[in-house]
C-alpha cells in the first residue's frame, strides 16, 4: 500500500491501474479473491513462486532492489564501486542514510535512506521514530546499527505491534543520547541534532485481541470487515490480519460496498 503521512496516515490500495483509498473503507466489508497468478513486480513474467515480496527468482538474484544490503547495510560495498546496479546504488546506497529509533512494539534501531522518512517508520507500524545518526551512505549506516543492534533489537514484533502493546514508557530522547554514548568515536561523528519526535497515528478503529494471519496461499477468498490499517497489515474485524507487501505481484480481484 502507498501511504500519506497525515493525521492519521492516509492508505492507497494499487489494483491494477488504480489506487483504491482504502481509509475511507474502514467498518465496510470487502472481499479479496486470489485468482492463481503471480507476476514479477519487476520484469512482469508470470512465476509459480514470489520471493521477497514480488520478485520472480530471476530478478531476486539479479535485481538490485534484492541485493543483500537491502536487509543488512554493512554488507553494501557501492562505496566501493561495487554493486549490482552502480547507478541504482548512487540513487539509493551512495545518498544520505538515517539510523533511527522507532517505537512499534518496542524500541528498535533501523536503516533507511533519507529520501524514506517518514514511510519506512509508517511501513513498519511505529507510533513514534527519532532520528539518531546520518551516514553518508549505507555502508556507514549500516556499522552504526551493528553497533546498536547488540544492545536493542532491530525487529518489531509484529503481533504486538498490531494489538497496539508498546512496551516502553520511557523518553526516546534519553534513549537516543544513550545510544550515541554507545558508539566509538569514529561513528559517533554522524549523531543527529535533530531531535525531533515524529509522531504516527493510524485509521485504526479497533485493535486485534489477537492476531490471526491471512495468506492467499491457504485462502484464495479473504473477506471481512476492515476495523484499521497499520503498517502494511489490513486489520479485519474478526481479529485477522493480512500483510498486503507480502502479496506484491498477485493478481487479485477486489471488490467492496
Amino acid at each position: 500500500m502507498r501511504s500519506v503521512f497525515n493525521d492519521p496516515v492516509e492508505y492507497y490500495l494499487p489494483i491494477g491501474d488504480v489506487e483504491v483509498p482504502m481509509n475511507s473503507l474502514i467498518g465496510s466489508e470487502i472481499e479479496m479473491e486470489y485468482l492463481g497468478e503471480i507476476h514479477c513486480i519487476k520484469c512482469g513474467r508470470k512465476t509459480s513462486k514470489s520471493f521477497f515480496q514480488g520478485y520472480c527468482y530471476p530478478c531476486y538474484t539479479t535485481a538490485p532492489e534484492t541485493e543483500e544490503c537491502v536487509l543488512r547495510p554493512e554488507l553494501c560495498r557501492a562505496h566501493l564501486g561495487e554493486a549490482r546496479d552502480m547507478d541504482f546504488a548512487s540513487k539509493y546506497c551512495l545518498i544520505d542514510q538515517v539510523v533511527y529509533l522507532s517505537l512499534t512494539s518496542g524500541i528498535k534501531v533501523g536503516v533507511t535512506r533519507s529520501t524514506q522518512v517518514p514511510f519506512r517508520w509508517i511501513d513498519q507500524g511505529a507510533v513514534r521514530a527519532v532520528e539518531l545518526a546520518r551516514a553518508p551512505n549505507r555502508y556507514t549506516a549500516g556499522l552504526i546499527e551493528v553497533q546498536l543492534k547488540t544492545h536493542m533489537k532491530d525487529s518489531t514484533n509484529w503481533r504486538a505491534m498490531l494489538k497496539n502493546e508498546i512496551h516502553f514508557d520511557g523518553d526516546l530522547l534519553e534513549r537516543k543520547q544513550a545510544a550515541l554514548k554507545l558508539l566509538p568515536d569514529d561513528l559517533r561523528v554522524f549523531g543527529s541534532d535533530d531531535d525531533h519526535i515524529t509522531t504516527i497515528n493510524y485509521p485504526v478503529s479497533a485493535y486485534p485481541e489477537k492476531v490471526g494471519s491471512l495468506n492467499f496461499e491457504k485462502e484464495s477468498v479473504i473477506s471481512g470487515k476492515i476495523s484499521g490499517l497499520k503498517g502494511q497489515y489490513l486489520l479485519f474485524e474478526n481479529n485477522r490480519v493480512i500483510n498486503l507487501r507480502k502479496f506484491g505481484g498477485y493478481k487479485v480481484r477486489f471488490s467492496y460496498g
